[in-house]
């Protein structure tokens, strides 16, 4: 889960750091607002990027995507964005949790199978 959520964030890092000269020359932001929001923003996505295995990350993520989403509102066509990043989010997260389900299930019948297979050959019996 934690992979799928890295991608989104830093693709969501691009995006973010794209609004900036959007804000600027089409929205009259203040550069120093536009690049302190939005730089921030984008900032902070790639750094929650790495740090993705720790758990307090993963929800500060889920901050970040409410920060975007509450800011997209300053610059036409940004809030369109950020429901496809929010959404994109959500399903990187209930993805990510079957796959590590899957991946779960899968290395338990691998040791079981390892298991039974060490039960069957016992220590100092011999096998042709």
């Amino acid at each position: 889960m934690r992979t799928v959520c890295a991608v989104v964030l830093v693709f969501e890092a691009i995006v973010i750091g794209l609004a900036i000269p959007i804000a600027i020359q089409l929205e009259g932001v203040d550069p120093a607002v536009a690049g302190g929001v939005w730089g921030g923003m984008a900032v902070a996505a790639l750094l929650l990027a790495g740090l993705q295995k720790r758990t307090w990350a993963h929800y500060a993520a889920w901050a970040l995507q409410a920060a975007f989403l509450f800011t997209s509102f300053m610059i036409s066509g940004a809030l369109l964005v950020a429901i496809i990043f929010g959404s994109l989010w959500v399903i990187g997260v209930i993805m990510g949790r079957r796959v590590d389900e899957i991946r779960a299930v899968h290395a338990a019948h691998a040791e079981a199978a390892e298991g039974e297979e060490g039960a069957v050959t016992a220590p100092g019996s011999q096998t042709r």
